[in-house]
């Protein structure tokens, strides 16, 4: 979820949704144990007792290869006040592949072990350490040894993407294919992948055997799916005028620069488009526009309508 649910984002959905918790996008870490000003930067819940306003606690994620380093930093981040930690080998991203990273390590179940012990064994034993994977690299040879590696490590829980690297985010997710994780690991296995909506939901739940869900894209374009699915509901329960009041909160959390919130919000307001008729319009409307002050007038005029 790199670029996507970034602090902001994960104020909104978690102000509106019902969720158990979420998870930082990855921190990438190399040779070093980063400064606090990266920790702020990508989790400033760090600050609010490690929970997002709505009282949601926030995971972090780390990325990376280096065993020490990652021990080291999973440790200070909890000193910071990070509820959880958790690591990530589901990224398909060629530049984290390519500097072994992600789901590369995936046809390294032997590293993916060593990596999630030395986390393990480094944090307190009341803090949760979890991961997230694919189902392989660029294929699935190694699915139940990963999945047992992790585990075997001491993980609390795992996530699985129901894709290989090589599947990308091209439809279908193969969620038949996490049953026999299911059925093999004693920790719970949570799905992920394809899960736009509450029919969504539950196939992938009948397919899986998985009963916890992890909700990536689907949450950001459709901001109150974990309530449709907790509520079994397939129609939406937010108003289109609800949701207008979710993107003022949006757009005026706090960036860096106007153009990086101009970005995000575009792109947000683009992935809603899919799910509602409304944000079709209203980003043919604001598509072109180059200052924020013009967007939220924009977003205030269509509440009048």
């Amino acid at each position: 979820m790199e670029g996507l649910t970034d602090p902001i984002m994960r104020d909104v959905l978690t102000h509106v949704g019902d969720f158990d918790w979420c998870v930082t996008e990855f921190i990438r870490v190399t040779d070093s144990v980063l400064p606090d000003h990266i920790y702020q930067t990508y989790c400033p819940e760090l600050s609010n007792n490690g929970q997002t306003a709505a009282g949601t606690p926030v995971h972090v994620q780390f990325l990376g290869n280096n065993p020490d380093m990652l021990a080291a930093n999973a440790v200070k981040a909890v000193q910071l006040g990070a509820p959880a930690i958790d690591l990530n080998f589901g990224c398909p991203a060629k530049t984290v592949n390519r500097h072994r990273g992600g789901s590369v390590l995936l046809d390294e179940p032997e590293v993916v072990h060593l990596l999630v012990k030395a986390v393990r064994d480094a944090v307190p034993a009341h803090v949760p350490v979890s991961a997230k994977m694919r189902l392989g690299y660029m294929d699935r040879n190694y699915t139940l040894e990963n999945a047992h590696a992790i585990e075997d490590a001491g993980a609390s829980w795992l996530t699985v993407h129901a894709r290989t690297k090589a599947e990308g985010y091209t439809p279908p997710a193969y969620w038949e294919q996490l049953a026999p994780i299911r059925a093999a690991l004693k920790i719970n296995v949570i799905a992920n992948g394809e899960i736009w909506n509450n029919s969504d939901a539950k196939q992938c739940r009948l397919e899986s055997n998985c009963q916890d869900l992890m909700l990536g894209r689907g949450a950001v374009t459709t901001p109150d799916l974990s309530l449709n699915i907790r509520q079994n509901r397939d129609e939406a329960l937010l108003s289109w005028d609800e949701l207008l009041n979710l993107q003022i909160r949006f757009v005026n959390g706090p960036s860096k620069t106007e153009i990086g919130m101009l970005g995000r919000y575009k792109q947000w307001l683009g992935m809603m488009s899919k799910h509602y008729p409304e944000a079709k319009q209203l980003w043919d409307e604001i598509k072109r526009l180059k200052k924020l002050d013009e967007i939220i007038d924009k977003i205030k005029l269509s509440q009048k309508y």
